[in-house]
Parts: structure tokens; sequence; C-alpha cells
């Protein structure tokens, strides 16, 4: 199975802004960014509509206050692939 590279999703934890990035593939210049919670931003491809990465601001400080899990506003599908 061929896979392209926006088909990964990547994680990116920057420690000295406390934020969380989430991007499916290559995050985009013209995507539009919309804060849909406290300190917790999407961002969408303008002509798809198409949620392409999230955002989460003092991501230790929310971490702490759930110890188990967190819960974010998105929807996950997952399928199996295979990786070269």
């Amino acid at each position: 199975m061929n896979m392209k590279k926006n088909n990964y999703l990547n994680l990116f934890y920057d420690s000295e802004a406390d934020v969380l990035y989430f991007s499916k593939g290559k995050p985009s210049a013209d995507d539009i960014s919309d804060e849909v919670a406290d300190e917790v931003v999407i961002r969408r491809n303008p002509h798809t509509s198409e949620i392409t990465g999230l955002t989460i601001l003092n991501f230790s400080r929310k971490s702490k206050d759930v110890p188990e899990s967190i819960k974010l506003p998105v929807e996950v599908y997952f399928k199996q692939a295979a990786f070269i």
C-alpha cells in the first residue's frame, strides 16, 4: 500500500512554549484557525473545510488536570496501513 505523506498524523510538543501540536501532513499557511475551546485551536483547509491540525496551548497545565486521559474535540478514524 502506498502512503501519501499527508496521511500521517504528526505530533510535536514545544516544551518551551508548552504547546502540543497535531498536524495531518505539513501545515499550510492557507489554513484557517478557529478556537473551539479554551486554548484549543483547530486548523482547517479553507477549500474543503477538512480539519488539518489541532493545537493545545498550556498543555502541561491541562494534562495535570486530567491524570489518566485527555479528551480532545476531534473524531479519529483508524485504518491499517503498510509502512515503508
